[in-house]
């Protein structure tokens, strides 16, 4: 049961990641319409775009990056690492390459995600996503106080970044804090249209303080009763 809680945590904090691709908007006429697809939610297009420009450019850094997102987001994660390494490679500074690899490896290499997090912040030490992300390392290796030093970092900063004061509410629960947990995510559960991924992190808070009950009411809404019954005992095993 302990490995399958471990997934669950690891779904409910890479959820809340900060997935600005922003950065992406070069000016660059072929970048925009990249940017434009990514945000679209057309990265076949955003690919088609950024080969093209790197059939001409190949150590086009933006190029490269925007590469990696669209590959990342057709799930073909290899090919995407190749080109991270290779916009990080043309680019030793590049914050985005180390960050977007870091990223790729927060699943199976959270120690290795938190270097390169850590190494992000050396070029860019006021980058919240970055911060967000250090944490989300921290975390799933079961260093909650580290991880609460980068997100109240990252909200040091942006007071409004919703993504790192969920995670904060989380890892506190995670730290035996699921009381105060609760109380932070609940205005944000309740508040109108609250993403589903932010009402099942109000529901591991209320699993974790022994509220199963309440926890099974939120998740049976998009869930199967099986499904809701397995969530809930993975949040439940948090709670020892």
């Amino acid at each position: 049961m302990i490995r399958s809680a471990l997934i669950v945590l690891v779904s409910l904090l890479a959820a809340c990641a900060n997935l600005d691709k922003s950065q992406l908007d070069t000016g660059m006429p072929g970048l925009n319409v990249a940017s434009a697809a990514l945000a679209g939610g057309s990265p076949e297009i955003a690919l088609r775009v950024t080969n093209g420009i790197l059939a001409k450019q190949p150590n086009n850094v933006p190029a490269l990056l925007s590469q990696g997102d669209a590959l990342s987001a057709l799930g073909r994660l290899n090919e995407a690492k190749a080109s991270y390494t290779q916009a990080l490679v043309a680019d030793p500074h590049s914050a985005m390459a180390q960050m977007e690899l870091g990223r790729l490896d927060l699943r199976s290499d959270p120690a290795h995600a938190q270097v390169l997090f850590l190494q992000a912040l050396q070029h860019d030490p006021s980058n919240t996503t970055a911060l967000n992300d250090l944490g989300i390392a921290y975390d799933l290796q079961g260093d909650h106080a580290n991880a609460q030093t980068a997100y109240r970092k990252a909200l040091g900063t942006d007071s409004t970044m919703r993504a790192a004061e969920v995670n904060l509410a989380l890892s506190m629960a995670l730290s035996g804090q699921a009381p105060e947990a609760v109380r932070l995510l609940t205005p944000i559960a309740n508040a109108p249209n609250a993403p589903r991924r932010v009402r099942d992190d109000y529901a591991a808070a209320l699993a974790i303080t022994g509220d199963k009950a309440a926890a099974a009411k939120i998740l049976s809404a998009n869930l199967t009763p099986d499904q809701t019954e397995r969530a809930v005992q993975g949040y439940g095993e948090f709670s020892q």
